[in-house]
């Protein structure tokens, strides 16, 4: 997904962020749904400041686990509330560093345009092949399809179907690989400028799933660090919002 950087009002004064001196280099911890708008950010952030980001993208348990274990990440964009708070409580990352910076909305995509009606009807029908979502215990999106499934009554009829992804990036690439019929997805994955990009897709009622807020936190290695620093300052920027609400997120 590309975002013409030129149209995002990129001057360094209209951002509020001054140049360093030098320039520095933040590691970033990404939830998977969030792999696309990262870079658009990252490319800001470099344009306005010259500080770099080097950004590893995955489920949140699986980050989470990461940093238990030492992984030298500075800042980490979950894709939930609880991660970054436990964190916060285990004393790995820095108290009262926690912000909101998405909401992300749930949909069911299928790389076939004819596919998905949309109120997603396909869920009953006796044609349905495969169904991907994330594992629910690794990412937050793969607990919010359970949740769906579930309240629709559809979870007995839909388990022999089920196929799992890692993260919400495997599930998506199952669906678009063709080794699944439809999944369970974020949305931020198949917008392209505010757009669907291909395929099908039913954007799945809020009352079916708790909402994904999404907490970002400054993790404890990161004190001292200009790129951190800046980089949480520009995802609260007003230009930034308005970029990550072009994915589909709320805020």
């Amino acid at each position: 997904m590309k975002h013409p950087l030129s149209t995002l009002a990129l001057g360094i004064a209209t951002w509020g962020l001054s140049a360093p001196a030098l320039a520095a280099e933040a590691q970033i911890a990404v939830a998977a749904n969030f792999a696309e708008p990262m870079k658009a950010v990252a490319a800001v952030l470099e344009k306005t400041t010259g500080h770099t980001l080097k950004v590893t993208v995955g489920a949140t348990g699986k980050l989470y686990a990461q940093i238990k274990n030492g992984a030298p990440f500075d800042v980490l964009l979950s894709a939930d509330t609880k991660t970054p708070e436990t964190l916060e409580q285990e004393g790995l990352a820095q108290k009262g560093s926690r912000f909101t910076y998405a909401t992300g909305k749930l949909v069911l995509w299928s790389a076939d345009v004819k596919r998905i009606d949309t109120q997603g009807e396909i869920l009953k029908n006796p044609t349905l092949g495969k169904v991907a979502y994330a594992n629910p215990k690794l990412a937050p999106y793969g607990a919010a399809a359970v949740e769906v499934m579930d309240k629709l009554g559809l979870t007995a009829t839909l388990t022999p179907k089920l196929v799992q992804g890692e993260s919400i990036g495997q599930t998506y690439t199952f669906v678009y690989s063709g080794n699944a019929d439809v999944g369970f997805v974020a949305l931020s994955q198949v917008l392209e400028g505010g757009k669907l990009k291909s395929g099908s897709m039913w954007l799945i009622p809020q009352k079916l799933y708790a909402p994904i807020r999404q907490d970002a936190v400054v993790l404890q290695r990161a004190a001292g660090n200009e790129a951190a620093q800046a980089l949480v300052k520009l995802l609260k920027s007003p230009n930034i919002k308005d970029l990550i609400r072009s994915y589909g997120y709320e805020l």
